[in-house]
């Protein structure tokens, strides 16, 4: 019976630890970034920036997510805003939740008010994430370190950790939506645009891809073939030579078309078509580029895609 009773006020314990403790903090990653952390309780994710925010007490984290080619620039752009922006300098080596960063922390004056500020800068080169390089900049003004310490904050940095893209919150941030991917697969997301790809592997060198990106600007409509030779004119493929150009309805709208052969960037024979849509104040543009070996085939899909974009309502 003692046993019983015993095993009875074990489960009842049990039952009121988890009603008391509070749930173990989560990781929250910004809308479409690879890179989140653990926020202070009083902060939410923030709608002016990727990052999380107090907006009562003016405390701040802002999270920039970028390819590992970019981890110099971000360090030398950190460097040099800290060299002439923060006094009380101190530069450490940092340990976080996926790796070893930066932390680069001091004081400011902004609008007559001390502000304090950290800034991680770290990277991942190796593991189920690659290519990220990224800035975690947080500022709190003086008046808020009650709340904001210093231990608090570097909690928060330590929880830093990254995932892979997260394709789809990427593709619901694009401006427009694609309804037949044709079999293609998207290989990356880039503010304003994304590549496709029709392969496993990321090698644009060696396989179909499209590119599909939006713009500003609207030019007449008798400047509009030369407006998209110049689009064209951009792209890194050698010895373009243009095949057609015309004009073309696209989607009831405005359009044009030029089809061109290339060689891609190793050499390769390659042919390519570029549809441009023109709107009222900007421009929708694609690509689809495929080996000369390819081409009949892969033309229809790239129509295809092209035929299922829309602009999101």
């Amino acid at each position: 019976m003692a046993r019983r009773s015993f095993a009875v006020l074990l489960a009842f314990c049990a039952v009121l630890v988890a009603v008391v403790l509070p749930a173990a903090a989560q990781t929250q990653y910004p809308p479409g970034l690879r890179v989140g952390l653990t926020a202070p309780a009083t902060m939410t994710p923030a709608t002016r920036f990727p990052g999380f925010e107090d907006a009562d007490r003016k405390a701040a984290i802002t999270i920039l997510d970028m390819p590992l080619a970019a981890m110099e620039g971000l360090e030398r752009s950190a460097f040099a805003q800290s060299q002439t922006e923060v006094q009380n300098l101190k530069r450490e080596a940092f340990p976080f939740e996926t790796g070893m960063g930066v932390l680069v922390t001091g004081t400011a004056t902004e609008n007559g008010e001390k502000v304090h500020k950290w800034f991680l800068i770290a990277s991942s080169a190796t593991g189920p994430v690659r290519d990220l390089a990224t800035l975690v900049s947080v500022q709190v003004p003086d008046k808020a370190m009650d709340v904001y310490s210093d231990k608090v904050v570097r909690d928060a940095l330590r929880s830093v950790t990254f995932r892979p893209a997260p394709v789809q919150e990427q593709l619901a941030m694009m401006p427009f939506k694609i309804n037949d991917l044709a079999g293609f697969r998207v290989m990356s997301v880039l503010p304003g645009g994304l590549i496709l790809i029709d392969s496993v592997e990321d090698d644009i060198t060696s396989y179909p891809y499209m590119i599909i990106a939006i713009g500003q600007g609207a030019p007449d409509a008798a400047n509009r073939g030369q407006f998209a030779a110049d689009l064209l004119a951009q792209s890194p493929l050698r010895n373009l030579r243009l095949q057609s150009s015309e004009p073309l309805r696209i989607s009831n709208g405005a359009g044009h078309e030029i089809r061109a052969q290339a060689e891609s960037v190793n050499g390769k024979p390659v042919k390519l078509v570029q549809w441009v849509r023109f709107g009222g104040s900007g421009f929708l543009r694609i690509v689809g580029v495929a080996p000369e070996q390819q081409w009949d085939g892969m033309f229809n899909r790239f129509r295809a895609i092209r035929d299922g974009i829309e602009p999101r309502g």
